[in-house]
């Protein structure tokens, strides 16, 4: 039986919350699997509204939380199987490990909640969910 997990891509707007991608991973959904793969994409991509032309920027961006959300699907998805989209019907926490991405649109900062079942196991910024990730004990 595999580890199960859903992630989240929400976007926040004022007092808005926006579920915009809900994928659903069959195994390895621990924090030392899907969770060092999400931090492993997260670290250093910084938020913003439009896009420069230079070409010369060595920082990753995302232009908003639907950029975000897609470059994230195109990160994890690389072939047949194991990341499913999901219809996203509000945060469900059913499985074993649930993890809510949420990007807020005004202040463009990022922050994760990591859920096992039911219990919120961590909350902050994807520098710290780095860290999480590789001291977790699944």
């Amino acid at each position: 039986m595999g580890t199960r997990s859903n992630t989240y891509v929400v976007e926040t707007w004022g007092k808005r919350d926006d579920i915009l991608v809900n994928m659903y991973r069959q195994m390895d959904g621990y924090p030392s699997g899907m969770g060092k793969e999400i931090a492993d994409f997260l670290i250093g991509i910084k938020m913003r509204n439009g896009m420069t032309l230079n070409g010369e920027e060595t920082t990753k961006y995302a232009n908003g939380t639907s950029c975000l959300a897609a470059q994230l699907v195109a990160h994890l998805k690389t072939g047949e199987g194991s990341i499913y989209l999901e219809v996203p019907n509000g945060i469900q926490l059913q499985h074993d490990y649930t993890y809510v991405i949420r990007g807020n649109t005004e202040t463009h900062k990022i922050n994760i909640e990591v859920f096992e079942y039911e219990t919120s196991i961590f909350k902050g910024t994807p520098a710290k969910f780095a860290k999480f990730c590789t001291t977790y004990k699944d």
